[in-house]
């Protein structure tokens, strides 16, 4: 994958520009070896359904993602079979929210 395809992190992010690639990287890791499913469910709102082993993993990357890009919403929910990841944005950021989804798709194979 190459750092043009990797770019939904907004310019108004505040993690440092050379970083943004690494996170993003962290997410497509996450997303290639725990995703399920994703479901768009607005065009502000998904659902990504991940391993339920996965997490403390998550918890930390969302931790971390919300102090650079406040404008995300993120929710962990567990049932016996997965762990939900809820991700929303404000309508203004609906465009990093979809480059979220493709990213995860494609690390997850399921997009080319």
């Amino acid at each position: 994958m190459t750092d043009t395809e990797l770019s939904w992190a907004p310019a108004s992010c505040s993690l440092p520009t050379v970083e943004r690639p690494l996170r993003e990287r962290e997410f497509d890791d996450l997303f290639r070896e725990q995703l399920r499913s994703v479901a768009s469910i607005s065009p502000v709102q998904a659902e990504l359904r991940l391993n339920r082993g996965s997490r403390a993993r998550a918890e930390e990357l969302v931790a971390r993602e919300t102090e650079c890009c406040s404008f995300f919403t993120f929710a962990l929910t567990d049932d016996a079979e997965h762990l939900t990841m809820t991700v929303g944005v404000p309508d203004r950021h609906s465009d990093v929210l979809s480059g979220l989804i493709a990213s995860a798709e494609r690390a997850a194979g399921t997009r080319s």
